[in-house]
């Protein structure tokens, strides 16, 4: 016996069972190592921890008050030990992530559906906010991911990327004379424009790429979810600026038709951000390999 654990554990499982022989079986000891163990720890203390009787060992006062401490710390041992193997199991714990509405919506959605009916005993917490605030939220430790578009250049933060998006502009019937017509920068800006109202990088993207061709993008309606700006464009109210996979249903039953430019839009990277150097949960783990 090479610590007070280990002694420690000994003298529990004596006094559990009434029997030395029976402390040995269960912690896969010889009975001489037992005695040797109970006879240490009794020269550590300085005082007599068991008397033998005819059915083996009973605790004497001094025992019976420290078996009162040992045993309240190996049940809490014990429980520890469960609760990691259940971790490690992922039969309990969380999953918190981070990331926009019509991430989890669109995309993250199918994911997240089987990983609950694989792990039910995993709580989920999704924490929905634009990039930058899916930042923010990874860096004070409210989620263990987040899902964003990239690129992502912080030094702190890395990110795996997973899926490519196209954006894309649209309208509803209401602008029929418009299908099928490739439209200059110029002429488009002619018409309402609908933008997603926060500091996304959708909009932070499409705003950059019409200055690179000198026009300014000024929204004549702005609102706060991807699901108003499919539905505003539905009503005819303008052109909204949407991710092409998430109104794959609209354009296919007509709804919504794409506009065309005579300019190419860049493709979206979309990625799973995490802390740099920081070890995830097993929880995490196992639904970023679900994802990618």
């Amino acid at each position: 016996m090479t610590n007070n654990y280990e002694l420690y554990k000994v003298f529990y499982w004596a006094a559990k069972t009434g029997s030395l022989t029976q402390a040995a079986k269960a912690l896969y000891l010889t009975q001489p190592s037992v005695s040797h163990a109970i006879k240490q720890l009794e020269q550590n203390f300085g005082i007599t921890l068991f008397y033998r009787n005819s059915k083996g060992v009973s605790l004497t006062q001094e025992g019976t008050i420290l078996y009162s401490y040992i045993e309240q710390s190996q049940v809490l041992i014990s429980m520890a030990e469960e609760k990691m193997a259940a971790l490690k199991n992922l039969d309990n714990g969380e999953l918190r992530i981070g990331g926009s509405d019509s991430l989890f919506k669109h995309y993250l959605l199918p994911y997240l559906e089987d990983f609950h009916k694989n792990h039910p005993g995993i709580k989920l917490h999704l924490n929905h906010g634009t990039t930058p605030e899916v930042m923010t939220f990874l860096k004070e430790g409210t989620i263990d991911l987040g899902v964003v578009r990239l690129p992502i250049a912080d030094p702190q933060l890395e990110a795996r990327e997973t899926i490519q998006l196209q954006d894309c502009f649209v309208a509803g019937p209401q602008y029929a004379i418009l299908k099928d017509v490739v439209l200059s920068v110029e002429v488009l800006l002619q018409y309402p424009v609908i933008l997603f109202s926060r500091n996304s990088r959708a909009r932070m993207a499409i705003t950059e790429l019409f200055q690179s061709y000198g026009y300014t993008l000024k929204p004549e309606i702005e609102v706060g979810s991807v699901d108003l700006l499919i539905e505003f464009a539905r009503r005819g109210l303008g052109i909204s600026y949407v991710t092409r996979e998430f109104v794959a249903k609209e354009l296919e039953e007509g709804s919504l038709f794409e506009i065309q430019l005579d300019i190419t839009l860049p493709p979206t990277h979309v990625g799973i951000m995490t802390m740099r150097n920081m070890p995830l949960t097993q929880a995490a783990s196992k639904f970023i390999k679900q994802v990618q």
